[in-house]
């Protein structure tokens, strides 16, 4: 296998297992909350649909299983991904028929999140094994575009196809791609001790030149979280954390209050299109220039620069707030805001995944995956409260400094091993 093909098989491998991921999100994100307000459900049970992803945040209590059990003959990530998907077609299969069910097609939906986030472990951890340093911008690209088609799919597209009959067409069809990916990764062959190829740079490589796939794959929980508490005393470990933990504070901040902004002036009707449509299409796009970007040269310099450019749009959503508002600007602000969102989000993803630990990269990356969550999860209420304190402007103005501020917290990753 040329080199060449060889990374477009894990392109296309990545891309299609996170677009799996990606589809159970977009229907819960989207066509479940529309739904159940056309059949009558109240805001307040819709407000409380986010607990069906309560998985996500609390997946790295058992990424250390996923790290140290797996059946050899299966490979270490197919034994977790394969069964995963299973129980996520199965789960889609019988939600379609029990939708006249509310608390039943409800646990259903929580099972298929628990199922995702389960997957997203071992995903994660594939891609730590695949991809090589030069690769993980691509290969992040790849992550993140395919779970964003993936809830397209899921929410927006199988929704639209399906039209006013409910549930069940939706998530039969869902069902049906779901087993299309399950069968290509019946097809194939994960590489023996789900090392690929060595990694060549990166703060770990003493540890990949010394040790055989076998000796750095864990084979108990105590190991791994052994393994993690050391990744934390590493130098620079904390450095990494902080800016895991704060470089969408600001954003967040911002972006909750964005849409109820936009209400308040005029502009309610268009944010579907606006957003919804040309906002994804920036995204998509951003997130695939994040890739080409995380590929080229340092990726520290990649990083420092997306975050300056994530900070611009922010603080165009403060201009916006001070009374500077017409359809050019409203729309030009809001590209601009998921085109630099998107590169940003690739380029972290790229940063965080060439700081994992290989012997234990589900575990690892998914580690970091909550830090940033548990560091941005605050901004939302806290949002709230300060638009009805301070109003947008002011609290728009906070958001900027904030993403602005991360910057600092750049600086230091410099004096970190060299990814690329």
């Amino acid at each position: 296998m040329n080199s060449g093909r060889s990374f477009a098989w894990k392109i296309s491998v990545l891309s299609s297992l996170y677009f799996v991921q990606g589809l159970p999100a977009g229907f819960q994100a989207t066509a479940l909350p529309t739904y159940l307000r056309q059949q009558g459900a109240t805001t307040t049970l819709i407000g409380f649909l986010g607990v069906l992803a309560l998985p996500w945040s609390l997946k790295v209590l058992w990424a250390p299983l996923v790290d140290s059990a797996w059946w050899p003959a299966l490979g270490r990530r197919r034994s977790w991904i394969l069964p995963m998907q299973g129980l996520l077609l199965l789960s889609c299969l019988v939600a379609s028929q029990v939708q006249g069910n509310l608390p039943v097609f409800l646990g259903l939906a929580l099972l298929m999140n628990l199922c995702a986030a389960t997957m997203d472990i071992a995903v994660d951890g594939l891609a730590v094994d695949l991809l090589r340093e030069e690769e993980l911008g691509h290969g992040n690209a790849s992550q993140v575009v395919g779970y964003k088609v993936g809830m397209l799919t899921g929410g927006g597209l199988l929704m639209w196809l399906t039209g006013s009959r409910g549930f069940g067409p939706l998530l039969l069809a869902t069902a049906g791609l779901i087993g299309v990916v399950m069968m290509a990764t019946l097809l194939w062959k994960e590489p023996a001790g789900g090392q690929a190829e060595p990694k060549e740079e990166g703060p770990y490589r003493e540890l990949v030149e010394r040790e055989s796939p076998e000796e750095k794959a864990p084979g108990k929980v105590g190991e791994v979280l052994g393994l993690l508490k050391q990744t934390l005393r590493r130098p620079g470990a904390g450095w990494v954390l902080l800016y895991v933990a704060t470089y969408k504070g600001g954003e967040t901040l911002v972006d909750v209050m964005f849409k109820p902004f936009l209400v308040d002036a005029g502009y309610g009707e268009k944010i579907g299109l606006w957003m919804g449509t040309y906002g994804m299409v920036a995204s998509l796009l951003g997130s695939l220039l994040g890739g080409w970007l995380a590929s080229r040269g340092s990726l520290w310099r990649a990083l420092l620069v997306a975050t300056v450019l994530r900070a611009i749009p922010v603080a165009g959503e403060w201009w916006l707030a001070a009374g500077n508002m017409s359809d050019a600007a409203v729309l030009g602000v809001t590209m601009a805001e998921h085109f630099f969102g998107g590169i940003l989000t690739t380029i972290v993803f790229a940063f965080m995944m060439g700081q994992v630990d290989p012997r234990i990269g589900g575990s690892h990356f998914t580690m970091l995956a909550t830090v940033e969550v548990l560091g941005k999860a605050p901004m939302g209420p806290v949002s709230g409260v300060l638009a009805s304190t301070l109003g947008y402007s002011q609290l728009f103005a906070l958001g900027t400094a904030l993403s602005f501020l991360v910057i600092l917290a750049v600086l230091p990753l410099r004096r970190l091993p060299r990814l690329v």
